[in-house]
C-alpha cells in the first residue's frame, strides 16, 4: 500500500517580539484578556501577529509593535524560530520568528483590542509566574540568554498542548 500523500506544509507566518524596559529588567507583556472567546484568553505572551502577504519578518515585527503598543522600535534581534504544527484555534500550522526588542521610542499603551499590556520582572516570565502558554517554557529563557546563535525547533501542537518539543542552535 503506497503511503498517504503529505499535503505541503503553509503554516501562518507570524511574529513574537519581547520589549525590554530600558534598564533591561521587565519585559512588556500582554494579558489576553479583552475578547473572552479568544484562544489566549487569559494568557500573558510577548506581542506579535500575523505577517502581511508583502512584508519581511523584521518589519512585520515593527508594525505589530506600533499597532499593538504605539512605540517604534529602533533595534531587535531574531532571536529564533519555532514552528507550531496544529497550534491553530482549528488545527492550524503556524510559524514563528521570535525577537528580542532592546531599543524603541514612545510611551506604551495601556491596553489593545487583544488586551491589557503590562511590564513585568524578565525573572517573573522566566520563573514561570505568569499564566503563559504551555509551550513557552521551552524556549523563553534562549530569547534572553546571552548566547548569539539563534535556536530552531519544532514543537507540535495538540488541543491547545505541546505534544513535544525539539530545539536546537
Amino acid at each position: 500500500m503506497p503511503a498517504p500523500k503529505r499535503m505541503p506544509y503553509t503554516p501562518i507566518l507570524a511574529t513574537l517580539g519581547y520589549i525590554l524596559s530600558p534598564d533591561r529588567t521587565e519585559v512588556l507583556l500582554i494579558r489576553r484578556d479583552a475578547r473572552p472567546d479568544d484562544l489566549a484568553f487569559g494568557k500573558c505572551n510577548g506581542l506579535g501577529g500575523k505577517l502581511e502577504p508583502l512584508e519581511d519578518v523584521a518589519a512585520g515585527m515593527k508594525r505589530e509593535i506600533c499597532e499593538e503598543a504605539a512605540i517604534e522600535v529602533s533595534d531587535m534581534t531574531l532571536r529564533g524560530t519555532l514552528s507550531w504544527p496544529g497550534f491553530g484555534k482549528n488545527g492550524e500550522d503556524w510559524f514563528g520568528f521570535i525577537f528580542l526588542i532592546t531599543d524603541w521610542s514612545g510611551t506604551p499603551l495601556e491596553k489593545n483590542a487583544e488586551g491589557t499590556l503590562f511590564w513585568a520582572p524578565v525573572t517573573q516570565l522566566l520563573g514561570d509566574e505568569l499564566n503563559l502558554w504551555p509551550g513557552d517554557r521551552f524556549f523563553l529563557s534562549m530569547v534572553f540568554d546571552e548566547d548569539a546563535r539563534p535556536f530552531h525547533g519544532v514543537m507540535p501542537y495538540e488541543n491547545g498542548q505541546p505534544l513535544s518539543c525539539n530545539i536546537s542552535r
